[in-house]
């Protein structure tokens, strides 16, 4: 890895390539579609990979909600002080379970969400 987190994302979904761009704008993360991403990245990511988005680092893997919610804090759209509202929230049993569904509620209506706002191109650096 580069030392910089790689966010992965579906760019067939224009909705999740708008995501990515926001991303892109607003962080310092690397950015990158299923259809680009290396093979050592893969080999990093967990079976079920295209089901969702990631976050790779140099020691972990985070996926799904999980990736959302490491990237959002890592962008400068996270408020101030949202680190320790996720700590706060970290602490209860159900927290996990509870970003999981509430990614997954969204994913399925990637359709829905991209009526809304979409991009077509790839999510890059201008």
């Amino acid at each position: 890895m580069s030392g910089t987190p790689t966010f992965v994302y579906d760019d067939d979904c224009g909705f999740c390539t708008w995501c990515a761009q926001q991303l892109v704008d607003h962080s310092d993360l690397d950015v990158v579609g299923f259809s680009d991403i290396t093979d050592e990245e893969r080999e990093r990511l967990p079976e079920d990979w295209e089901d969702g988005a990631h976050l790779l680092t140099d020691e972990q893997v985070y996926s799904f909600g999980e990736a959302i919610e490491q990237a959002f804090a890592r962008s400068d759209i996270a408020p101030p002080g949202s680190d320790d509202t996720v700590g706060f929230l970290r602490q209860f049993r159900d927290y996990n379970r509870l970003r999981e569904k509430l990614y997954r509620e969204a994913a399925e209506r990637r359709d829905l969400w991209g009526h809304l706002v979409r991009q077509e191109e790839p999510a890059r650096r201008s």
